[in-house]
């Protein structure tokens, strides 16, 4: 849509994470664009009963964006931030600018050094 490869842009998903009936954490995960976010994976990495992506207001008041914006940086310590390390490895990381029409460059390397993510294989196999 911004006219870059979407294999090269972070999607950014936040998800809440059961991990028993008391607690419940929320994570951002960060996968590339041409995947998905692998939720038995996040479940297996949390040791979780659920995992599930999280209502908009919730991830509005976390990620302190509305969903479709959201950025691949965790400003709120109750949000924890993992990344797929195939984010991490590419060249050229495109994310959203906070806007829908406006995108911002950095290499996934930049980007673990600043964001300091969570790096674990949480995104699906790239389709065929």
């Amino acid at each position: 849509m911004r006219g870059h490869p979407a294999g090269e842009a972070a999607k950014c998903i936040v998800l809440r994470v059961k991990v028993d009936r008391r607690t419940t954490r929320h994570v951002l995960a960060v996968v590339p664009g041409d995947r998905r976010v692998d939720l038995d994976a996040v479940r297996a990495l949390f040791a979780a009963r659920y995992v599930g992506f999280s209502d908009p207001g919730t991830a509005e008041r976390l990620a302190r964006a509305v969903p479709g914006t959201v950025l691949p940086f965790s400003f709120d310590p109750a949000l924890e931030l993992v990344a797929d390390p195939d984010v991490v490895a590419l060249p050229k990381l495109y994310f959203n600018a906070a806007r829908l029409d406006r995108s911002l460059l950095i290499s996934g390397s930049d980007y673990e050094r600043l964001a300091k993510p969570r790096v674990e294989r949480i995104a699906t196999p790239a389709p065929v």
